[in-house]
């Protein structure tokens, strides 16, 4: 289990511990799933399904909530000069 920490918005900005796919699986080559795209009745394009692989869960685990005013923004805020 290789786990790692990130940000996630929804419901409410948190800090989550996450695991992530391993990087040398021979199945997925480290995306963390099988992907297969699918046809409809008439062998056009419909889709991809994603079959997760063994080495990886979609698991995740709240560490803290954090304040909505510490969400990135870009840097320098407000601009000095006029409207016009």
């Amino acid at each position: 289990m290789r786990l790692r920490i990130q940000t996630a918005n929804c419901p409410r900005y948190a800090l989550i511990l996450t695991d992530t796919p391993r990087p040398d699986c021979v199945n997925c080559a480290g995306a963390g799933g099988i992907f297969h795209d699918y046809a409809d009745h008439t062998g056009e394009y419909a889709g991809t399904e994603c079959e997760p692989c063994a080495c990886w869960t979609d698991w995740r685990l709240r560490l803290l909530p954090l304040p909505s005013w510490l969400r990135r923004r870009p840097r320098g805020g407000y601009s000095d000069e006029p409207p016009f």
